[in-house]
């Protein structure tokens, strides 16, 4: 991906280095489901606790010295505040094109743990995203978690998670993820399940508009398609179950299967517009 010398966003909050105490609060179970869930494909920020993480009182972090950053990270931190600012440029456009005003969500850089609105992030989780603050956390040693336990190298491939957790915030401010969280309680959890994969795979679709708008832009090398959909399938639930157990139960997905992730997103890709995206009322996943 073309990156270097563009502006970043202005929307990114470093929290790096800070402590946040009582983050244990959630208890070796909590740590256990959050590390579960996401390893399965799950967004926490979208599916626990009313659309966020677990509830856990917890003090507010305590605020550091500056964090010193290596000569890495900081590279990170400018790639994926460029891509925020990509996201943030291409569904202004795309709402503007609806009539519609695009709310600006935050990015959180944390390091191990930190408060959301919707409970303790830690980095176990992977990032998420919660609505009740409209913040995009992340921890930047995901990029390696996505280099070796996931198996899906390359800047693009974060860029793509960057723009799926992004992709509940566009979700969020049209109201999708209340629909779905409103329905809740009237599901059984296998009914929860298949409405929870077409929330994800709808966050993936919106993934894929904003790369074909990356595209239409110039700022697309070769391979970064091929990167974002090698990452939109290394965290199908099937590919994942069958790494962890051995074996699948798909009354159990909650995020789609590989195939599944791959197919929204390069829908997202050749559309590129959000009325494509409607994965709620097809029958063809």
């Amino acid at each position: 991906m073309d990156w270097r010398g563009r502006q970043g966003s202005s929307n990114v909050e470093d929290r790096r280095g800070q402590v946040v105490k009582g983050a244990a609060g959630l208890g070796g179970f909590g740590i256990i489901l959050y590390i579960v869930l996401t390893l399965l494909g799950v967004d926490p920020g979208s599916i626990i606790g009313g659309g966020g993480a677990p509830q856990t009182n917890i003090n507010p972090p305590k605020q550091n010295q500056q964090y010193q950053e290596n000569a890495t990270e900081k590279e990170l931190r400018q790639f994926v505040s460029v891509v925020f600012k990509d996201t943030e440029d291409v569904w202004t456009e795309v709402f503007a094109r609806e009539g519609e005003k695009y709310q600006k969500p935050t990015l959180v850089l944390y390091t191990e743990a930190t408060q959301s609105a919707c409970g303790v992030g830690q980095s176990g989780m992977g990032p998420f995203y919660c609505p009740q603050d409209k913040k995009v956390y992340l921890d930047l040693s995901f990029y390696q978690d996505m280099r070796t336990k996931f198996k899906a190298p390359g800047d693009f491939a974060l860029a793509y998670v960057i723009a799926h957790e992004v992709g509940h915030h566009v979700q969020n401010q049209l109201g999708i993820m209340d629909k779905v969280q409103r329905l809740r309680g009237q599901l059984n959890e296998k009914e929860y399940n298949q409405l929870s994969v077409r929330l994800e795979l709808q966050a993936d679709y919106f993934a894929g508009v904003w790369a074909k708008y990356m595209q239409g832009k110039g700022y697309l090398e070769i391979g970064d398609v091929e990167e974002a959909m090698n990452a939109a399938e290394a965290v199908g639930d099937d590919r994942i179950q069958k790494k962890m157990r051995g074996t699948v139960i798909p009354d159990s997905f909650t995020h789609g299967t590989s195939a599944q992730r791959v197919k929204w997103f390069k829908k997202g890709f050749a559309n590129g517009t959000i009325r494509g995206g409607d994965t709620f009322n097809t029958n063809d996943l």
